[in-house]
């Protein structure tokens, strides 16, 4: 068996096929969206997510200075909304209202979370590693919800239907899940 030798820039596209998620943030008045396919849950005691956001990014400024953020899972039907936020700033955009987002009050930070997601993960930020021209934003998770029949031990992927990115312009989903015995 041969294998072909893929550029340095495109080599995350091996393991990039995580859920992709809506950040939202919220600072002051101010409340954006943005997506964010480099995502990983990290400890389970304390329960911790990572999140890598760009350092030129409007939601890394938001983050930075409240210290808090929503971590969404859309579905597969949302791919539009998911694409608009994922190539444009919401720095003098309202995305939520041109990709008629329905922001929800969160239980435990002021960032909103999304309706019509999958679920949401609302998290404090525990720590904030500078990774090349990244952050990569640790939130401790303070609450956690997810839409009803569509997980009980684990996220049923027939019914939810999250959005994988695969880089570029390309996108999945999963349908199937095997137990091990």
């Amino acid at each position: 068996m041969s294998y072909n030798e893929i550029p340095l820039g495109k080599a995350h596209r091996l393991i990039n096929t995580g859920a992709t998620v809506l950040v939202t943030s919220r600072s002051g008045n101010k409340n954006n969206v943005m997506v964010a396919a480099w995502q990983m849950p990290i400890s389970f005691k304390p329960p911790l997510i990572a999140v890598g956001i760009g350092k030129a990014r409007y939601t890394h400024k938001l983050i930075e200075k409240s210290g808090e953020f929503v971590v969404n899972v859309p579905p597969m039907k949302m791919l539009s909304a998911v694409w608009y936020c994922g190539t444009h700033s919401g720095k003098n955009l309202d995305k939520f209202s041109l990709c008629e987002l329905n922001k929800i009050k969160a239980k435990k930070v002021k960032a909103p979370a999304i309706e019509g997601c999958i679920g949401f993960i609302e998290c404090r930020v525990y720590s904030s590693p500078s990774a090349g021209d990244h952050t990569i934003f640790v939130g401790e998770i303070l609450s956690a919800s997810a839409k009803e029949g569509l997980f009980d031990e684990v996220l049923d992927l027939k019914k939810a239907q999250p959005v994988h990115h695969l880089g570029d312009r390309f996108f999945c989903t999963t349908n199937a899940i095997k137990e091990v015995k």
